[in-house]
């Protein structure tokens, strides 16, 4: 299953525990392919990178660096894609993720945000949430 996920997701399931980072390993163990754009990336580089997560980063003994390009490696790299901001998509900021489900040919769009689940679908490209999405991929979770 070729997934997009999105920035917040990825971020949460690298530093802590819980649904996201089960989907995580189930990227490791090659259960599921992550497809990201060069703009995703940019952006979880960009993220993790803040401040506010250099306590966190420390306990697990990494560095911004080090976890993009872990996740560099995992993943499906492609160009950023361009789209025009869909009329039903409420945040702006959002579009890249359409974009690089559209342009990575996903399976499925995996998501925390509200007004990209709210869609339901894009271009025939189920959005769903991380315990849709491990459902999806028959991993139980507690």
């Amino acid at each position: 299953m070729r997934l997009v996920i999105d920035t917040n997701t990825l971020i949460s399931g690298t530093l802590w525990q819980g649904p996201p980072a089960h989907l995580i390993q189930a990227l490791e163990a090659r259960r599921a392919r992550l497809v990201i754009s060069e703009a995703l990336l940019a952006e979880f580089a960009a993220v993790v990178a803040r401040p506010h997560l250099a306590a966190r980063l420390a306990q697990r003994d990494v560095t911004p660096a080090t976890v993009v390009r872990a996740l560099a490696r995992e993943a499906e790299l492609i160009p950023s894609p361009t789209l025009p901001r869909p009329a039903e998509l409420r945040d702006p900021k959002d579009v890249i993720v359409l974009a690089a489900a559209v342009a990575g040919t996903a399976d499925a769009i995996v998501t925390g945000d509200q007004d990209l689940l709210v869609m339901k679908r894009f271009r025939g490209i189920p959005i769903l949430s991380v315990r849709e999405a491990l459902e999806a991929l028959r991993i139980a979770v507690e």
